[in-house]
């Protein structure tokens, strides 16, 4: 994980959930953390790890990730047991 990961990682951790982390920094930051990227049909993607899966829908047409992505990002983290 490099630093930007990590600093993706403290924004993703960060209260009150930020609506402005572009949507690639998070992908990023999940395949740094192990997670493998799964494609799905149109805009849905899927990351895997240790057998813990979640499903995003990737934003459009705007780059940044919704808040309630961010938060579903941050569960599955904690999941996975990465933490900031």
């Amino acid at each position: 994980m490099n630093s930007r990961h990590r600093r993706t990682l403290a924004a993703v951790f960060a209260d009150p959930v930020s609506g402005s982390i572009a949507w690639s920094d998070i992908e990023s930051l999940l395949i740094s953390v192990g997670a493998r990227t799964i494609e799905g049909s149109g805009s849905r993607v899927k990351f895997e790890k240790d057998g813990e899966v979640e499903s995003f829908h990737r934003p459009h047409p705007s780059k940044e990730a919704k808040r309630y992505q961010v938060r579903a990002a941050r569960v599955f983290l904690e999941r996975i047991g990465i933490k900031p």
